[in-house]
């Protein structure tokens, strides 16, 4: 019989009048280094102005095609109801009105709700005419849900700002949220417009040249936290991570999400974000790696990987999300690889028709930087770039194409040297650690090897029960320094984004791999309670917090059937109840239901069935260091913007698993155990 081990839940925050009192904890917490400022927009004559007095006019419009800016002054309060601020017919409408405060589909209003729960929301709604939309002319919508102003009663300058790929919304000086149009509003030869004076004192529209400008800041903004973290704004979520460590300097690269999915009338608007740390201590933001700049872009996952002594960023362009495939580049791509059998090398800005596949972005100065390569090398729209251990310098295809291809160059000449594996679809990556080579997906395929065997000898380790799969949507893996190898990727809350995770990577002599938390960036809390000794059955603890660290560890049993549960309850009992559930002697833990009367239901494996990445119910398998005691940690952590609480988990240093659950806000913690007993149960709360 195997002996029983101990858990850690990761701790938590709990008081009661018996508890006891431990040092402070000494984590300090990271600071990421923001590049968020104000904007402002100055210079230019309004084409026309509304007042008080001058409710209504009549002007007339340049072109459709042509940029504009509408400066608002407007008085808002908290009691507001459905009203139209400002009207241009056919064109712009923006409104106030009360948002069902639980609804958070499309834009997540309820991310901030007032004191008395209601959600009044601003939203400004722009008609575009889309020369790729059947349907018509469609309202693209920037707002903001109000409760989210520092001071919602009284004056706000509101500005609207379209620049032919961007629609932006800007309040007091920030920008709150925007989208990536496809098509123009139609102004006619001349265009009526109104406001309600009684919410608007002024109104101006502008149809020169005026960008925003970034104000200066004598001090940069900052945030105490990266594990988790999602960027500012109650829609916006992290997308797909890719990572790579150079000169020093881990690179951190991820989809800038809005909506989940839902932006540029559901065709994603992605593009990739730049954030890097030398040391996982201090974080900084940096300029957008691969701006939106055209209509036609929409970006997909690629690589970070480094040609020529330079850092280069591939990635796919999206094209045909919104163009048919045959007004696409796409054809040409595939028409000169079927004659040449390599990929040829297309600068997309020389040519008609819109842009598709993969290119790539080049840093000047070899930290930020980013400057499009405009270089379309392969007609695949997912490319995995890497080198690989011997120097040549390899493609994993993905979306559009599949296998493994090769090139002298990243400019084309990229040939086919295994072409059913991996099988694509997927975002697959490709790394070696030690004498193993692997490849892992973005959800579910997970391959291995041998470093010193041949490439067909690759092994399914899904169907083996050895993947290392934690919630975690298209992990991307990467080497750092002294040999430590992480692990990031985001977790789903949006539909299509959510939050960052990172986990540092461990490794058996066997090449079995598994996951733990990474020191450098672990949430910082507040003191540490005991809140047991020993748990011989069931105990139940109230929390002083819904975000916290939990650990405990587990004595030692013989019994094969023990398992041992950590039950989350929030205000109303079982509804949204999450349970963690380990059985140290069958090597399983899962995400469940929780039941306060029992053990959850058995979940599946990815392996079985189940689904990690939908970071709900899953289980997992092949528990490494159950057979000895443990410890379990296990954070968790409730934020207005998830709507919901992120249950992380640790098992014995050596597994990881997150879950999502949303509409749970953490009250009350149960643990039980069967033939088992937990001791040293310990809890700190969350300082962010």
């Amino acid at each position: 019989m195997k002996l029983f081990t101990k858990i850690l839940v990761c701790s938590v925050l709990m008081m009661g009048p018996s508890v006891t009192l431990y040092a402070q904890s000494k984590q300090q917490p990271v600071k990421l280094i923001l590049r968020s400022t104000p904007w402002t927009f100055t210079g230019g004559s309004p084409l026309s102005t509304l007042s008080s007095k001058t409710k209504s006019a009549i002007f007339k419009s340049p072109s459709d095609s042509s940029s504009f800016t509408i400066k608002l002054l407007v008085n808002l309060k908290a009691g507001i109801a459905n009203r139209t601020l400002i009207d241009i017919p056919n064109v712009l409408k923006v409104n106030t009105f009360q948002h069902d405060a639980k609804d958070r589909k499309r834009q997540n209003y309820p991310a901030y709700l007032l004191p008395d729960g209601s959600d009044p929301v601003l939203e400004a709604a722009l008609r575009l005419h889309s020369p790729t939309e059947p349907k018509g002319p469609q309202d693209m919508a920037v707002g903001i849900p109000l409760a989210m102003l520092k001071k919602l009663n009284g004056a706000h300058e509101l500005v609207l700002h379209f620049s032919g790929v961007r629609w932006t919304l800007y309040v007091d000086n920030e920008l709150l949220d925007n989208d990536f149009p496809i098509g123009y509003p139609k102004w006619g030869k001349q265009s009526s417009w109104s406001i309600d004076p009684s919410l608007v004192s002024k109104a101006e529209i502008f149809f020169t040249e005026m960008e925003p400008q970034r104000v200066a800041l004598e001090k940069p903004r900052t945030l105490s936290e990266i594990q988790y973290w999602t960027p500012q704004g109650h829609n916006a979520w992290v997308g797909d991570v890719t990572t790579l460590f150079y000169k020093g300097r881990y690179h951190l690269f991820y989809l800038f999400d809005r909506r989940g999915h839902a932006s540029k009338f559901g065709k994603g608007g992605h593009y990739f974000e730049h954030l890097s740390t030398t040391d996982f201590k201090t974080w900084v933001e940096h300029d957008a790696a691969t701006p939106i700049e055209e209509q036609w872009e929409t970006l997909g996952t690629g690589t970070p990987f480094i040609f020529d002594n330079k850092l280069c960023l591939s990635y796919g362009l999206h094209t045909t999300r919104i163009y048919p495939k045959e007004q696409t580049l796409l054809p040409l791509q595939w028409d000169y690889y079927n004659k040449h059998g390599v990929t040829g090398s297309f600068r997309y800005d020389t040519i008609p028709g819109y842009p598709a596949g993969s290119t790539y972005s080049i840093s000047e100065d070899g930290i930020s930087n980013f400057k499009k390569s405009k270089i379309l090398f392969h007609p695949c729209e997912n490319p995995s770039v890497y080198s690989d251990p011997d120097g040549r310098l390899r493609m994993l295809a993905n979306y559009g194409a599949k296998g493994t291809w090769e090139s002298k160059s990243i400019d084309g000449g990229w040939k086919s040297v295994n072409p059913n594996f991996p099988p694509g679809g997927d975002c697959t990556f490709f790394f070696r650690w030690k004498n193993f080579d692997y490849v892992i997906g973005g959800f579910t395929g997970f391959w291995t090897k041998p470093a010193s065997a041949t490439e067909e000898k690759f092994i399914d380790g899904v169907k083996a029960g050895l993947d290392f799969y934690n919630g975690m949507n298209v992990p991307a893996v990467t080497e750092i320094s002294k040999g430590r190898f992480l692990l990031a990727g985001w977790i789903p809350i949006a539909v299509w984004g959510g939050t960052l995770a990172i986990h540092e990577m461990v490794q058996a002599s066997d090449g079995r791999i598994g996951t733990k938390w990474m020191t450098e960036i672990m949430p910082s809390t507040q003191q540490e309670r005991l809140l047991s000794k020993e748990i011989k059955e069931t105990a139940t603890f109230p929390l002083g917090s819904s975000s916290f660290l939990l650990t405990f560890d587990v004595a030692p049993c013989t019994d094969l059937n023990g398992k041992l549960g950590a039950l989350f309850l929030g205000a109303n009992g079982e509804d949204h109840a999450a349970e963690v559930q380990i059985s140290p002697n069958y090597k399983r833990a899962q995400y469940g239901n929780g039941q306060l009367q029992h053990f959850s239901i058995t979940e599946k494996s990815l392996r079985e069935g189940g689904s990690p990445n939908g970071v709900r119910n899953y289980a997992i398998e092949n528990l490494s260091a159950t057979d000895k005691p443990f410890t379990v940690r296990m954070i968790v952590k409730y934020d207005h913007k998830f709507g919901g609480s992120l249950i992380d988990t640790e098992i014995a240093g050596q597994r990881t698993m997150i879950s999502f659950r949303p509409d749970l806000k953490v009250e009350k913690l149960l643990l039980r155990a069967e033939n088992s007993g937990i001791k040293n149960v310990k809890i700190a709360a969350l300082k962010n």
